[in-house]
């Protein structure tokens, strides 16, 4: 799998140092954080990038494909890499956002498109709940 970076040099981007912080910062974060979180990450790495910069990144790297902007029933976006296939499940509570595949998933989605005479071309799957407590 290609980095961000590749990608975005392949998609013919010009990389500045600022850029390769953000997509860096991007792709270590385990979790899908806001434009606000990828900034205070990446300006501790580079403490002269500003928040105009991560907007402008993050906007170009979104109009590109190369990001997906998420908004799970929040006041503000998250953003994730468009890189593999996935779906979330979204605990109402903590606001912990679990990624998580499904193969039986994925045959039901083409099974339901198909019975309604489409071919499926795309979707997106959030889940929200709250925890089971034992």
């Amino acid at each position: 799998m290609k980095t961000l970076e590749q990608r975005c040099t392949d998609a013919g981007l010009k990389m500045t140092g600022q850029r390769r912080v953000i997509l860096k910062t991007l792709e270590s974060s385990e979790d899908h954080p806001s434009v606000e979180s990828v900034f205070e990450r990446a300006k501790a790495v580079d403490p002269t990038i500003s928040i105009a910069t991560v907007y402008r990144t993050l906007s170009l790297l979104e109009e590109m494909d190369l990001i997906i902007k998420r908004e799970f029933n929040e006041t503000f976006a998250r953003y994730d890499t468009n890189t593999e296939h996935h779906h979330h499940m979204i605990d109402l509570e903590t606001g912990e956002v679990i990624e998580f595949k499904n193969e039986e998933l994925e045959k039901l989605k083409i099974q339901i498109a198909k019975d309604l005479g489409y071919d499926l071309i795309d979707h997106r799957l959030d889940l929200y709940g709250r925890k089971i407590k034992s």
